[in-house]
């Protein structure tokens, strides 16, 4: 699949949302979906392609209905419509998730680390490591040069430890609305 649509719900579990400038803003407060809201969530986890008025069909509204809803959903952060590209078909053919350890202040590592355009996940954890960045690399040479002359050239990062995907078996986005 080369480009996957999808809808990412947010649920209120995330008291920050990265945005895609690296800066966080406060996520909304948990909003109360109902279940038309949640059936238009479903209906676009399932193909984020669909039509509104194939969706108003399927939840009992009108297309201009679905339309609003869509839009409120969307402004108030509890869903985002994206592509889901495969890294492979575009010729990133190593991906992997590294464990940062980090002296200092995590959040500016961490938004450091979003900075960087092989970087596609970031977050802040509890654990053995401070931060768990994945990336995706065209090969392994690029993950070398991307661990040596960028991730543990960044002020603070104090040790990395790489975990190289072999297969992937599972990767959902439909984890539901509550």
């Amino acid at each position: 699949m080369v480009a996957e649509s999808l809808v990412s719900t947010l649920t209120g579990c995330h008291n920050q949302l990265m945005t895609t400038t690296g800066k966080t803003k406060p996520a909304a407060k948990s909003l109360h979906l109902d279940a038309v809201s949640k059936a238009i969530i479903e209906q676009l986890q399932t193909d984020g392609r669909r039509s509104y008025a194939e969706i108003g069909k399927a939840v009992g509204l009108s297309e201009a209905a679905v339309r609003q809803r869509v839009q409120k959903l969307t402004e108030s952060g509890v869903m985002q419509v994206v592509a889901v590209t495969d890294p492979m078909q575009l010729g990133f053919f190593r991906q992997a998730m590294i464990g940062v350890r980090v002296s200092g202040d995590t959040t500016l590592v961490a938004e450091a680390l979003g900075a960087l355009a092989a970087v596609d996940y970031v977050v802040l954890t509890a654990g053995s490591f401070d931060i768990l960045a994945e990336v995706v690399c065209e090969n392994d040479d690029d993950l070398i040069d991307l661990l040596n002359k960028q991730i543990r050239a960044i002020d603070g990062v104090q040790s990395t430890e790489t975990f190289v995907y072999l297969k992937l078996f599972k990767q959902l986005y439909n984890w539901g609305t509550r």
